[in-house]
């Protein structure tokens, strides 16, 4: 795939990745066949700014878990109030790294 392109999606999207997986999406983006750019070009990520935002506000009836799609441990979230408050807090400073891990997961099974 052209260089150039995998940049441009880089500095678009560099922001829904941990900053240690970068080089490694640049790199298997560049060995990537065309034909799948288009999949990948499609790809709707979340944003870990949005998720911390929402945990902060709506954490504690686990809306930040139903968001990020795990619906298990956002029902347990809801069923204990956020796991007393504790779990709540924890999440406040966690929820921004689950988020980039999930966009990873996300575009990872496209690539496979």
């Amino acid at each position: 795939m052209d260089a150039q392109k995998v940049d441009m999606f880089i500095m678009a999207n560099g922001k829904f990745f941990e900053s240690h997986h970068v080089m490694q999406i640049r790199e298997r983006l560049v060995s990537l066949d065309d034909s799948k750019w288009v999949e990948v070009q499609t790809l709707q990520f979340k944003d870990p700014t949005t998720l911390l935002i929402v945990s902060l506000l709506g954490g504690g009836l686990g809306i930040d878990r139903f968001m990020l799609g795990d619906t298990g441990m956002g029902v347990g979230k809801l069923i204990t109030c956020g796991g007393f408050g504790i779990w709540t807090i924890i999440d406040w400073f966690m929820i921004m790294g689950a988020t980039r891990e999930k966009n990873m997961e996300k575009l990872q099974r496209v690539l496979m």
